[in-house]
């Protein structure tokens, strides 16, 4: 091409040779420290005035499963933990009769208010776990029920249309109860914590403590502790998920305290001028909530006042989002086919 003559390229060629320039990525603005000394009242503090509001007028939800082999008092727990009947839902059913044993795994919901606060307590009671001469692979549609949920709350969540408030209905803990045998724990109790340690948070307790002298109970605190620790297995609160050093010195106490070793009881006796929950014996009462008798007080404060909300981030933060990650990613990263089908979901991920 002489020197001179204009191009003869069309505007096609032309963006083949010359690709359009890219918009530069815009470079996010280092925050510029100031004085934080005010001039006066902002008001950002009521923050948490606000929040408090919110949350009394929507209420929250929280999902506590019970597992554990029959009679070793899971319904009876629960019950003692909310001080009202939540673990069954029968109008037939009064304090002088059994609870009878559980057939299938079944979620009863309650609306439990105190102080203006409502909370959304699903009772999840599960099949008499262990109660079967081979209980091989028992643990499964108990894992295949967690993960049902979370599959539940995925397809809600990459809705276009979704709900402003998704229903939760996903196991934020699950109480795990060990039969007080003082030895050690069974094949069955490693195997189904191994298993379901990965997709929820697990509370190990110690069933019917008061069946066991003192000696007898710290001995098989250390050994329970000793074996979850050899085989691997994390229950809750998890060393590796310690937000810092307030948190980490927090649970240490705790984990040190776990297994707890309980006794739950929804009767009332009179001691000492007072009403107290407990559970009669020929040599006195047994009081559940007396930190000398048994480690329910621990248990109910760590569950209810003190972790709860924890509980329910590391459920959605933790076991959902590796849940999630996973679904999507074996889906080639778009959002799971809704099954037609009332009650069934596509819970392998």
């Amino acid at each position: 091409m002489s020197k001179g003559l204009p191009e003869t390229r069309t505007d096609a060629a032309m963006s083949e040779l010359v690709p359009e320039p890219r918009p530069k990525p815009a470079v996010p603005m280092k925050p510029v420290s100031i004085n934080t000394n005010l001039l006066g009242y902002i008001g950002i503090d009521t923050i948490i005035e606000q929040m408090r509001k919110k949350t009394m007028k929507t209420g929250f939800d929280f999902n506590i499963m019970v597992v554990g082999q029959s009679g070793l008092g899971k319904s009876t727990l629960v019950n003692t933990l909310f001080k009202s009947q939540v673990s069954r839902k029968a109008s037939s059913w009064n304090r002088e009769e059994k609870i009878p044993k559980t057939v299938e795994i079944k979620a009863i919901g309650h609306v439990i208010e105190e102080g203006g606060v409502k909370m959304k307590l699903t009772v999840i009671d599960t099949p008499g776990f262990g109660d079967q001469i081979n209980n091989e692979n028992c643990w499964e549609p108990i894992e295949k029920y967690i993960n049902e949920q979370y599959e539940k709350f995925l397809k809600e969540e990459v809705n276009i249309a979704r709900k402003k408030r998704i229903p939760d209905t996903r196991v934020h803990c699950c109480l795990y109860f060990i039969s007080p045998t003082g030895h050690s724990l069974r094949p069955l109790d490693l195997e189904f914590m191994k298993h379901l340690s990965k997709v929820v948070n697990i509370i190990p307790v110690i069933a019917k403590a008061d069946t066991m002298t003192l000696e007898e109970k710290s001995e098989f605190k250390q050994r329970v502790r000793k074996e979850l620790e050899v085989h691997g297995i994390e229950f809750y609160p998890q060393k590796e998920f310690d937000e810092d050093l307030e948190d980490k010195t927090e649970n240490d106490k705790i984990r040190e305290s776990m297994p707890f070793a309980v006794v739950g009881s929804d009767k009332e006796y009179q001691v000492n001028g007072k009403r107290v929950l407990g559970r009669k014996t020929p040599w006195g009462i047994i009081e559940v909530e007396n930190l000398h008798h048994c480690e329910f007080a621990l248990l109910r404060d760590f569950v209810i006042r003190t972790h709860l909300q924890d509980l329910k981030e590391v459920t959605h933060n933790i076991h959902y989002e590796t849940y999630r990650a996973k679904r999507l990613n074996d889906n080639g990263g778009l959002p799971p086919v809704s099954v037609d089908t009332e009650g069934s979901h596509d819970s392998n991920p």
